[in-house]
């Protein structure tokens, strides 16, 4: 057996605010790849930047 067979590269994947390819194990603010990261992320959800646009249904207007 080879040495990459032995350790194979730690899975990795995309940070979902700055995009920086971030390894998943071992990583306290997963799944961001820092601190800051994860606190402006939190902070658009505290700001409800967040939202899903919802229709009104038409008997809204009678509660």
């Amino acid at each position: 057996m080879t040495e990459s067979n032995l350790n194979p590269a730690p899975k990795t994947y995309p940070c979902p605010h700055c995009g920086t390819l971030t390894a998943w194990q071992d990583n306290k603010y997963k799944p961001f790849c820092s601190e800051r990261c994860k606190l402006i992320d939190f902070g658009a959800w505290a700001n409800e930047e967040y939202s899903v646009p919802a229709e009104t249904t038409p008997f809204s207007d009678e509660l």
